[in-house]
């Protein structure tokens, strides 16, 4: 289908895409093409896109047409969120060749041979699903992944409704993939020597629930008061040759005590990103984070009674419209009550489409500059804290890859609380898990750690 053809892949925006763009890479490789770096010349250019900010738009779009500038006879194809979110717009642009989008990206391999058999032609190909009616979950699967640690993507969609978010309208409601079918992946990534898994979704925490009805769907099952998510990772936790599970982003309202304790008897690791976005309720109340912050600090309380330290981590928006000092405050107050061992930050962005772009008392860009600088302080300083509770004590790293500090080799990797660590050596340890001695010092941004024992199985 596509043999003789150099194809190239970029991927903007999350880890859902990261799998996605894998799984099509994978496609393409089976149709015949030759895979090549994006910045080299090619045949066919794949970039699957990102519409989460206004950024994301102008950066899909930026690297859209440096693909075309590249070769100017090539097939430029683009893919995803911003392809579902601005399609009349793309039909209109020159640079673009092919549109694909959400739910039907395991068709693109056969859209492009089509395209090329059929020799062009002055309409442009366009393969895009009413996103908001789909109901099925789009089955692609990876065979390999970049880094030692496999991305695993089992859920789809989102019934939130963020007033700032543009996400649910470019992928549409909840669809989760079969237990089934994620269980055999991750029982060939396995084989291919695989051991640490992470699960990912759009709003991973409802996987399962597009089978109940909308009164149900409260994160809970009705019939059981069980979350669905559990059944899949206790299904995949005796898989033969996984050692870690990781979890993406999850709902604070998930994070009950029987969750927690299902999730302690299993190999999901100590470390988990539950998204804030705000430490202010009126703020919450303003975003629709269907949640108040009692009920999230509960969570953390409830996860650190059944795990020694957990690294609790999370997401923060600053300069939200009507966002006053006051609010701010809170925020700050807040951040500093739960002592996150990460934070990642973000100014606002008013995003066309959203019901809070259209909200009054907009902030001033300079007033997120300044709130999103004091948050970058103290989440430095709660980093530096977190990581020095483990100053002296044992613990297990799964290294990735060779880095120069000073002139001298490292190898780096994370532990199961997703702290970096650097080891001094000159073997390369990639994939492999290594226990040792956790340093007081640091080489860059990454703890020294002193090689123990080396588990090889």
């Amino acid at each position: 289908m596509l043999y003789g053809k150099r194809a190239a892949f970029l991927c903007l925006g999350c880890k859902v895409n990261a799998y996605e763009t894998q799984a099509m890479r994978e496609c393409f490789e089976r149709a015949g093409a030759q895979i090549v770096e994006f910045e080299d010349w090619a045949d066919i250019y794949v970039v699957n896109t990102c519409t989460v900010t206004n950024i994301a738009d102008r950066k899909s779009r930026q690297m859209l047409h440096r693909a075309k500038k590249k070769n100017p006879d090539s097939i430029v194809v683009a893919v995803g969120c911003y392809v579902q979110a601005a399609k009349q717009e793309l039909q209109k642009d020159l640079s673009v060749d092919i549109l694909v989008g959400n739910n039907k990206k395991n068709e693109i391999a056969r859209l492009v041979a089509q395209y090329i058999e059929d020799g062009g032609g002055k309409q442009k190909p366009s393969l895009i699903a009413e996103i908001a009616a789909e109901k099925n979950y789009e089955e692609m699967e990876i065979a390999t992944a970049e880094n030692t640690r496999a991305y695993l993507k089992v859920q789809d969609g989102c019934n939130q409704f963020c007033t700032y978010c543009i996400i649910p309208y470019a992928r549409g409601r909840i669809r989760s993939r079969s237990i089934e079918a994620v269980e055999a992946e991750v029982r060939r990534l396995a084989a291919s020597g695989y051991r640490e898994i992470v699960l990912t979704g759009i709003h991973l925490s409802s996987y399962g629930m597009e089978n109940y009805s909308k009164k149900e769907q409260t994160l809970l099952c009705p019939d059981t008061g069980e979350v669905p998510l559990i059944d899949l990772i206790r299904r995949i936790d005796g898989v033969p040759g996984i050692e870690r599970i990781r979890l993406g982003s999850l709902e604070p309202r998930i994070v009950t005590e029987p969750f927690v304790e299902a999730l302690s008897s299993t190999k999901v690791c100590p470390h988990f990103h539950l998204s804030l976005q705000s430490g202010c309720n009126e703020t919450l109340e303003r975003m629709n984070r269907h949640y108040h912050t009692e009920e999230y600090l509960e969570s953390c309380k409830i996860l650190r009674r059944f795990y020694d330290r957990p690294a609790v981590t999370t997401d923060v928006i600053v300069g939200f419209p009507g966002e006053s000092e006051e609010e701010f405050g809170k925020t700050m107050q807040f951040v500093e009550q739960v002592q996150f061992a990460q934070m990642h930050i973000f100014k606002y962005s008013r995003r066309k489409g959203t019901r809070a772009a259209d909200m009054s008392e907009q902030v001033p860009d300079q007033v997120k500059a300044a709130r999103s600088e004091a948050l970058f302080a103290l989440e430095e300083k709660m980093e530096r804290a977190y990581e020095q509770l483990f100053f002296g004590e044992e613990t297990t790293v799964l290294f990735e890859e060779e880095m120069q500090f000073q002139g001298r080799s490292f190898m780096v990797g994370h532990n199961e609380r997703y702290i970096k660590f650097a080891m001094k050596t000159e073997k390369d340890l990639s994939n492999l898990l290594v226990k040792g001695q956790i340093k007081g010092d640091y080489v860059g941004e990454f703890l020294l750690f002193e090689r123990k024992q080396l588990k090889e199985d």
